[in-house]
């Protein structure tokens, strides 16, 4: 899962107010439903103490009506700066609840948006394509953006004062020139918003002219979907299933070749770690590609979220994770340690703060851009819960060989 959309959180020192609502809408009462769950959480954050300011910013977000269709969620996230995100999620959050504290709560919305893919929808034809985000169900998620090549002559039908032979030579030209024209835009977009996967459909002979157009990078993301087009006569719902479908397809690519990846790296003993210890060491280095979690993981975060909120638990919800163990962190996005004394080694000695470890390690994989897979049970062994896949190795990298010599019986216990 990419964790862009969290990026806005990374390098701020919180608090922060976190909000998981249900977003949907009923036939009766629409957006009414929505705006009472919301009036719970804000009487909820301002008995934690969330100042005025951050809960009047938050109303004008929950305000403005998401339009999803169907059930859904929403996380919000601000602090006195105000709404740093606002996602949809593909499911209702499993406990409706606001959270002030020093740090996000993460979790939930971290596992929702691991099941969700942000992909392109584009229908061709031999004029030019359509253009729009479509959601894990395969429903459009955005306005739809027609794009017209700058060739009108895709005819073939004769004339009686050209050759047929011209008029098809200029034709296909034509089919030519607004394919590259198609490709080029799709190439335009894919670096401007960096879609996850281009799910394409349309005119048979035009998907094979765009796709020959598209460079190595671009062609490497798009999957080809049946039944959509431009056209009238396309059978909506069925595409939408067509496309669902290649969506969930996609997804569980993506995170068996993260575990793949995981699996053959731990094997090796090389590009992979596992345990807090030696994640939290890579992390610190900046060595993470993919931070991988247990799923275990987020089902405890729910639990604890959901006993907090009902008032079964003093503190929001965090101890719980991870056996309760917390990490040290510094001012730096980066700054983390298992042991305070590491920090101070290193020359940090300000803003040090212990946190809960699921909070730190996630904070630390957002600062390098590292990508979030939650790991299902039985997938891979995961000491303490956490592993991670590498984008370099070092003789400073740890490598599980030494937790077999050392007799350090915690750190192989799997979860």
């Amino acid at each position: 899962m990419t964790t862009r959309w969290l990026k806005p959180l990374v390098g701020r020192p919180g608090p922060f107010a976190t909000v998981y609502l249900d977003a949907t809408r009923s036939a009766q009462a629409g957006d009414k439903d929505v705006a009472n769950r919301w009036r719970a959480v804000r009487r909820a954050l301002e008995k934690q103490g969330a100042p005025t300011t951050v809960l009047d910013e938050l109303d004008e977000a929950v305000s403005v009506p998401t339009r999803g269709p169907g059930t859904h969620g929403r996380v919000l996230i601000a602090d006195d700066s105000g709404v740093l995100v606002d996602r949809l999620l593909r499911e209702p959050p499993a406990v409706t609840a606001g959270v002030w504290h020093e740090v996000p709560s993460l979790m939930q919305a971290a596992r929702s948006a691991d099941e969700s893919v942000d992909a392109l929808c584009v229908t061709v034809d031999r004029v030019g394509a359509d253009f729009c985000a479509v959601d894990a169900d395969g429903r459009t998620a955005s306005a739809v953006e027609s794009f017209d090549g700058p060739h009108d002559e895709v005819s073939k039908a004769s004339s009686t004062s050209v050759k047929r032979a011209t008029i098809e030579s200029r034709a296909e030209d034509s089919w030519r020139g607004n394919a590259e024209a198609v490709a080029a835009e799709i190439e335009r977009r894919l670096a401007e918003h960096r879609p996850e996967v281009v799910l394409i459909s349309g005119d048979v002979r035009a998907l094979r002219l765009v796709r020959g157009a598209l460079g190595q990078e671009a062609e490497r993301l798009v999957v080809e979907v049946p039944g959509g087009g431009r056209g009238p006569g396309i059978h909506q719902g069925a595409f939408a299933e067509a496309l669902a479908d290649a969506i969930d397809s996609y997804r569980g690519r993506r995170s068996e070749l993260v575990l793949a990846e995981l699996r053959q790296g731990l094997g090796r003993e090389d590009g992979a770690v596992t345990s807090i210890d030696d994640v939290v060491q890579v992390l610190a280095r900046g060595q993470v590609k993919h931070l991988v979690l247990s799923e275990e993981l987020a089902d405890a975060a729910s639990l604890a979220l959901q006993r907090w909120a009902s008032g079964d638990d003093e503190g929001p919800g965090f101890a719980g994770l991870l056996d309760g163990r917390n990490l040290w962190i510094g001012p730096a996005p980066m700054d983390i340690a298992v042991a305070r004394a590491e920090l101070t080694g290193r020359g940090v000695t300000d803003g040090l703060q212990e946190l809960p470890a699921a909070s730190a390690l996630m904070r630390a994989a957002l600062a390098q851009d590292a990508e979030l897979t939650f790991a299902p049970t039985g997938s891979v062994e995961l000491m303490d819960g956490v592993g991670a896949t590498l984008r370099w190795s070092d003789g400073g990298t740890p490598h599980e060989s030494a937790a077999s010599m050392s007799g350090d019986g915690r750190r192989l216990r799997a979860v």
